[in-house]
């Protein structure tokens, strides 16, 4: 199934890296919308459209979720903890992509429900060639799960989302 149209939810506290995931992105020729979240309680706030993402058709649930680990506010790990006990997004699919090459942090994601786990590369070229396997594999050749049609908010009662 080509899921190349649905919305991937970037979530890194850097600004640095957003601008160059974007742009490998954008080099990539991925086509999918990017929206963001500057942090692990801003991801928490889109997937569960509170906050200033209520308008579920300009922040529609995302396809992919590439996620850092070492945030603000909330941490990749909580983000992952909270998301995975969601029963309309424990499903969705989550790419850790971080600068962490710890065997701990490693661990912790796929425990925790990562479905992948990718240690940022140094280089531009090597980051492009990296989105272009994301996109290539989790966007393209991978059979994405139905998500559900609501959400637990954060304060643990249910709100109906959009799949």
């Amino acid at each position: 199934m080509n899921i190349s149209g649905g919305t991937i939810l970037l979530v890194d506290d850097d600004p640095d890296a957003v601008f160059l995931l974007q742009r490998a992105l954008q080099k990539a020729n991925v086509k999918n919308p990017i929206e963001v979240a500057c942090d692990g309680q801003g991801a928490i706030d889109y997937l569960s459209h509170q906050g200033a993402y209520t308008d579920r058709e300009r922040y529609p649930l995302p396809v992919l979720m590439l996620l850092d680990l070492k945030m603000p506010r909330k941490t990749g790990f909580e983000v992952l903890e909270w998301l995975r006990q969601q029963p309309g997004l424990k499903r969705l699919i989550v790419v850790v992509l971080t600068a962490s090459n710890q065997v701990n942090d490693i661990n912790r994601a796929y425990d925790l429900g990562g479905n992948s786990y990718l240690v940022k590369p140094t280089g531009v070229d090597a980051l492009i060639e990296m989105v272009k396997d994301i996109n290539r594999y989790w966007l393209e050749l991978n059979e994405r799960p139905e998500l559900q049609n609501h959400v637990n908010t954060p304060r643990g009662s249910e709100q109906s989302a959009a799949a």
